[in-house]
């Protein structure tokens, strides 16, 4: 079952990161009070982008580094200006590991 990661534009213009399986219910949530204390104090308003991963496990790391961004990075990856690839490390390489000389 695919996860996402969520960007939700709040009332006071900062822009609050998650992850979910269903999005548009864990928007309500948050709009109606009961999501993260974050959103409690300041209302989402709208999903900006949401990015889809094949697990939850995935999606909980790019996660913490989408929460790493400056609100701007966050905005331009909303909108493209930005990729979700680019923002994460890249993922470990599978080559063998080339042998020092002895």
């Amino acid at each position: 079952m695919p996860w996402y990661l969520y960007l939700l534009e709040c009332a006071d213009g900062s822009v609050y990161t998650g992850i979910a399986i269903d999005v548009a219910a864990r928007f309500a949530q948050h709009a109606a009070g009961t999501g993260a204390r974050y959103t409690r104090s300041r209302k989402p308003v709208q999903v900006l982008a949401q990015f889809e991963f094949a697990d939850r496990a995935s999606a909980s790391s790019a996660e913490y580094w989408v929460k790493r961004l400056r609100p701007q990075e966050k905005r331009a990856l909303a909108t493209g200006a930005l990729t979700i690839e680019s923002v994460l490390p890249p993922p470990p390489s599978t080559e063998p590991e080339a042998q020092a000389p002895a």
